[in-house]
């Protein structure tokens, strides 16, 4: 007799299946693709577990600079904490398009890369991925006195040229951590800028376009819930930056926001410019919007005239 079907617990077609039982099967975003060095660029990566308790760990790129270094501590170039995107949900550190686009990024703007590998709902819901972000961030700062256990980190990191960044779920990562940064100061390093690419942002009132696409919005807000079973609701500050009293508080002088002309989540990113001006912090906000391009695309279509401006215009930023 034939085992009775799992009931489901959740489920979205094409990303991912949940079932009462605990099984998790994700669609997309499975694959990995070991570190190396790559053959085009010289970025060189590797990985490296940063909590021992929980086993997390991140991949760090170094571009080609540094292996032309006659010596090394004159060599210091910005550091870039990367958080990955996937709702949450799907998608890893060593995933084929994240290891692409990081690799290209690092060469582009001759910058250190840390991508945290963060762990991922539903078996670890939020606040586990900003736990883990947070403590990739520590790790990091560990190191500026050269005296951390990788070396990659102290030989070649000013880490009075910070950055973070993340795109879709991860730059709501990065927000957060940026804020978190600004209201403990932690000491170590200074956090210069703040790049969110299509930020995972919502909110219970639909906004823009939300109002003539209520099923992408449903869809966005289900997905929130689920990766985050104790959320206050769509207004959580996590959420909704618009409703977090701390947003002034984000601890760097400049942020720069990407949005695509046809995702649904550009009227969030436009959204989180106007609320980061009118809390009062005092830094510089820009946005960059693509035209004619959907969420994420950069990392589908790396090589299309909007793909390379953009990693242009972010390398830019961290420079």
């Amino acid at each position: 007799m034939a085992s009775p079907t799992p009931e489901l617990l959740f489920e979205r077609p094409n990303f991912m299946r949940v079932y009462k039982d605990g099984t998790v099967e994700r669609f997309i975003g499975t694959e990995i693709v070991p570190a190396s060095t790559n053959p085009t660029t010289g970025v060189r990566s590797k990985d490296a577990v940063f909590d021992q308790e929980t086993g997390v760990s991140a991949r760090i790129y170094i571009p080609k600079t540094t292996a032309n270094a006659i010596d090394n501590m004159k060599l210091k170039l910005p550091l870039l904490v990367y958080f990955h995107g996937g709702g949450f949900c799907i998608e890893t550190a060593v995933s084929p398009m994240y290891h692409h686009h990081l690799n290209s990024l690092a060469a582009e703007a001759n910058v250190v890369v840390v991508s945290v590998d963060y762990r991922r709902a539903p078996e670890h819901p939020l606040p586990a991925a900003y736990d883990d972000s947070w403590a990739a961030i520590k790790w990091a700062a560990s190191h500026s006195k050269g005296g951390g256990p990788e070396v990659w980190l102290n030989e070649f990191v000013d880490f009075d040229r910070v950055f973070f960044a993340g795109d879709s779920a991860g730059a709501n990562i990065a927000h957060h951590m940026g804020i978190r940064v600004g209201s403990e100061n932690p000491d170590g390093f200074k956090l210069v800028g703040i790049a969110l690419i299509h930020p995972y942002f919502g909110g219970k009132e639909p906004i823009g376009g939300e109002r003539d696409n209520a099923p992408g919005k449903a869809r966005g807000d289900k997905l929130w819930l689920f990766a985050c079973p104790t959320s206050r609701g769509l207004d959580d500050p996590l959420f909704n930056p618009g409703k977090d009293p701390n947003i002034s508080k984000i601890g760097c002088g400049k942020v720069l926001v990407c949005v695509a002309e046809k995702d649904m989540l550009r009227d969030r990113g436009w959204y989180y410019k106007e609320e980061l001006v009118k809390s009062g912090w005092g830094g510089v906000v820009e946005v960059m919007e693509a035209e004619g391009e959907n969420h994420v695309f950069h990392l589908f279509n790396p090589t299309c005239d909007n793909s390379v401006a953009m990693l242009k215009r972010l390398a830019a930023f961290m420079n």
